[in-house]
């Protein structure tokens, strides 16, 4: 279940927060079609890295010049779909995708992503993205020379990101790679702070406020009076706090005589929405539907015939002793990479079915 006034109350508070940065929505979160069109009202704009999420977006009345298309890793076939729906707004990270780019999407902007350290975040992107300093500068000169408009710069601290300062070095790459341009005579003016904000899990974090002040002292400092276009691509923050799963028990069991942990199988795992649980990265918060009682420790895990399908064995969780097959547990702000991440039908079981209210 989602609650679209919580995710338009997210939206708002990073609108309060961050006034002067344009609210680019990761649809990967939460592509529900409901959230979209909520956003689109709110005056949002879109971070897609698909065709059909740039569809989906123009279905639900978002103008082309409201999307960047934020997936470094397209096909050639998929960024001329896109331009010829009116996409303009484009990243990079290579020479080979930035030739692509001139070649089926020539005359847009575009932005280079460069890599930055993440080890603060619950999930760290690693080097899949991004690339160095110096290739960027070399990039960005490129893409003018190509025909391309060379509009700035591109950075992910990771996602769920737990450190307000974890924007710093980003903002000062992105301030060196400007002002070295501008000596060039090339004159970017964007920087796209990508997302990383946090939802409510079992870990506590730092206040929206903090992070704003941490990331508007850094352009300050690191870019003065020059400061550019800031974009930010907020997914979990604006959609997880929203959702709520609701799980059945499907069965109750100890693995030995000597062992007080009960092993809690629920009705959905890591291939059917809770894929974030993979190496107990993000801890959801849970309410069981028993009367609480006496609690008592428990691994928890999906129902599939998967040995993987395990969702928490080293975190602590309690639960009561009471609990039962056919009772209910919650999972709590579930609203962001859940559904969007749930299999097709692995093992038979459904896909996450999503209700808007």
């Amino acid at each position: 279940m989602l609650d679209l006034d919580i995710v338009r109350q997210r939206f708002l508070d990073l609108r309060a927060a961050l006034p002067a940065a344009e609210i680019f929505y990761a649809v990967k979160a939460c592509p529900a079609p409901e959230v979209v069109a909520l956003l689109v009202e709110l005056g949002a704009c879109f971070d897609v890295a698909s065709p059909a999420e740039i569809e989906l977006c123009l279905a639900k009345g978002a103008r082309p010049e409201t999307i960047s298309y934020g997936n470094t890793i397209k096909k050639a076939a998929d960024i001329a779909r896109a331009y010829a729906a009116g996409v303009r707004l484009y990243v990079t990270d290579s020479a080979e995708d930035l030739a692509k780019l001139a070649e089926h999407a020539p005359g847009s902007e575009v932005f280079c992503r460069v890599l930055v350290v993440n080890e603060s975040a619950g999930t760290p992107f690693g080097k899949k993205f991004g690339c160095a300093e110096d290739m960027a500068l070399d990039l960005l000169a490129e893409a003018g020379r190509l025909g391309l408009r060379p509009a700035g710069i591109s950075f992910h601290v990771g996602s769920q990101q737990v450190d307000p300062h974890a924007w710093h070095d980003g903002i000062a790459q992105a301030g060196r790679i400007t002002r070295t341009l501008r000596a060039r005579g090339i004159e970017p003016t964007l920087v796209n702070l990508g997302g990383g904000f946090p939802a409510r899990y079992t870990e506590s974090t730092p206040p929206l406020a903090e992070y704003a002040q941490a990331i508007e002292g850094a352009l300050g400092e690191h870019f003065g009076a020059h400061r550019p276009r800031v974009l930010i691509e907020p997914g979990r923050a604006i959609a997880a706090d929203a959702g709520i799963i609701r799980t059945e028990v499907v069965l109750v069991a100890r693995k030995s005589y000597v062992d007080d942990r009960r092993w809690v199988y629920l009705d959905i795992g890591r291939y059917n929405g809770l894929a974030e649980t993979e190496g107990e990265m993000i801890t959801y918060r849970l309410a069981a539907g028993t009367p609480e009682g006496e609690r008592g420790p428990v691994v928890l895990a999906g129902p599939t015939c998967d040995g993987d399908d395990v969702l928490y064995q080293r975190t602590v969780y309690e639960l009561p002793l009471a609990l039962r097959a056919g009772d209910h547990v919650d999972i709590l702000s579930a609203g962001a990479y859940t559904a969007s991440y749930a299999s097709v039908e692995f093992n038979g079981f459904a896909p996450l079915p999503t209700h808007c209210i």
